[in-house]
């Protein structure tokens, strides 16, 4: 029987334990594998490798390097905001995405996301939360927040270049110095002019 996208990542860090493996290998082997048993490219392996991490199956070393460690497996517990405490967060931000605004009186589907993620070291309070539509949190669970933010100002500042907006213009460009001075997300590279 042909293997799921997770049955694949996890025989490949299950035969490398205790191994601090790059993913760029990992999706390479499990999509050439999925490739020969599906007969068609696998989709998105390397969420597939975070999701393994936030359900504690695999530790993550840094920034794209897990490692499997057969003594560490354990089940998380995944939160979830109450009903009382969801409730308390959307009526603080109006039913309304704090990123782009559209909340329910526009029929956009709202969620209460955690602003910094338990497998960050996030709490489940009110104040770690905040409205999302679906599109938003969507695009966060791609991104941290900082990620996010700067690949917005990215295109912001490209619409900007488009329609000659100078202020526009220069305001995204102290923003990338701003992320430049206190390197932050240096690997999502700052337009240039």
């Amino acid at each position: 029987m042909a293997k799921t996208i997770r049955e694949l990542v996890l025989e490949y860090f299950e035969n490398h334990p205790n191994e601090e493996l790059p993913h760029g290998p990992v999706v390479d082997w499990v999509t050439e594998k999925y490739q020969e048993e599906h007969g068609k490219p696998p989709r998105d392996p390397w969420r597939t490798i975070r999701q393994l991490h936030q359900d504690g199956q695999l530790i993550k070393i840094k920034k794209g390097v897990y490692k499997y460690d057969p003594s560490y497996v354990h089940e998380v517990v995944l939160f979830e905001f109450s009903t009382k405490d969801r409730e308390a967060i959307f009526e603080r931000d109006d039913r309304r995405c704090v990123v782009c605004g559209r909340g329910t009186k526009d029929g956009v589907e709202i969620a209460a996301d955690h602003i910094k993620p338990k497998d960050r070291g996030g709490t489940n309070t009110i104040d770690n939360g905040q409205t999302l539509c679906s599109e938003h949190n969507l695009r966060k669970s791609n991104y941290s927040q900082t990620e996010a933010g700067k690949r917005y100002f990215i295109r912001m500042y490209q619409t900007a270049l488009r329609v000659q907006d100078d202020k526009m213009i220069a305001f995204c460009q102290a923003v990338f110095d701003v992320y430049d001075e206190y390197d932050v997300d240096r690997h999502i590279k700052r337009p240039v002019k």
